[in-house]
């Protein structure tokens, strides 16, 4: 599987925003979010997300449809789609 692109735009004492690609066939790897976090999306898509034991799920994406997220989140997103995934994960920092 190909490697997401991933691109840190701002990264500050309070906040750091990474913009990500997800090309079809890549996956960003399996990772746990050491912080709190909001995706914004720029693109539709279907993301599958993988959980640690293997649980696969698929989550629907629309432009500027945010979602937060605590800590502690363990998975690896992939995109299994034919169009590329485009969006802005913004990790609150402690």
């Amino acid at each position: 599987m190909l490697s997401a692109k991933s691109d840190v735009q701002v990264d500050t004492p309070e906040v750091r925003v990474t913009e990500w690609r997800l090309a079809p066939g890549s996956a960003t790897g399996h990772h746990i979010h050491g912080m709190d976090y909001v995706i914004v999306p720029v693109t539709a898509g279907e993301m599958t997300i993988v959980a640690p034991n293997g649980e696969r799920s698929k989550a629907q994406l629309g432009p500027g449809k945010s979602y937060f997220r605590k800590a502690g989140v363990e998975h690896d997103v992939l995109n299994e789609s034919a169009t590329e995934i485009v969006f802005l994960e913004v990790e609150l920092k402690p």
